[in-house]
């Protein structure tokens, strides 16, 4: 099978639209943030939140997932944040205890633009865990006591049994969120956003934290 690449249209316009200093002040990274991704709720099928999340071992051994955005704002604590939960013994958390320098990609195919975040990953408060957790699904919650994950798992029936298990352990009870399982919020130090355009011309404005505030440079694609 042949690919090829979109043609563009013969009236689409290669100039700057989603961008402009006149439509959102280039100063406030979260501002735009906020704006992408409530159209990107709007336009995107599935998981609109969902980003991609790139870890480091102490041996510079890259790993990649994707995670659930669970909160974001220039006000979650000093320079704002964007959090997720996990399973903090995770192969994913363990890499983040040993070093917490992460990036985060936010990629909407549909809408052809990404988000590209890095910083520094610290954990959200023993507070915080616990009311995201309670609004969790039920069946979620018992999930997160039956999961060892990244443990090596002989087959799927041994999960289903210790899920069970669980189901019967908390029926009738409140599911308390287990002492393994938590959040972390990325502090940003850069927020790159970046828009298709035909021919490979794209558009990308790149945020860097100075001091307080943001400086904001436009690159070459």
């Amino acid at each position: 099978m042949v690919h090829t690449r979109r043609k563009p249209r013969e009236d689409e316009d290669l100039e700057p639209e989603l961008l402009a200093e006149d439509a959102i002040p280039v100063s406030d990274p979260f501002m735009l943030f906020d704006e992408w991704l409530a159209e990107a709720k709007a336009n995107e099928i599935n998981d609109p939140t969902a980003m991609a999340l790139a870890t480091a071992s102490p041996g510079c051994a890259p790993s990649v997932r994707m995670v659930l955005l669970k909160g974001h704002g220039s006000d979650l604590g000093p320079g704002g944040g964007f959090v997720f939960y996990t399973n903090q013994a995770s192969r994913k958390a363990s890499e983040i205890a040993a070093n917490p320098q992460a990036a985060l990609l936010f990629h909407w195919k549909s809408l052809r633009r990404q988000i590209r975040i890095e910083g520094q990953l610290e954990p959200v408060s023993t507070e915080e865990a616990d009311k995201y957790f309670a609004s969790r699904a039920r069946d979620s919650q018992l999930g997160a006591h039956a999961s060892d994950q990244s443990a090596p798992l002989a087959d799927r029936r041994e999960f289903l049994d210790r899920f069970e298990e669980v189901r019967k352990r908390y029926e009738g009870k409140h599911v308390p969120r287990p002492q393994h399982w938590g959040g972390y919020r990325l502090v940003p130090q850069a927020i790159e956003f970046w828009h298709d355009r035909p021919f490979r011309l794209h558009e990308r404005r790149r945020f860097t934290r100075a001091g307080s505030n943001w400086a904001s440079t436009l690159l070459y694609p």
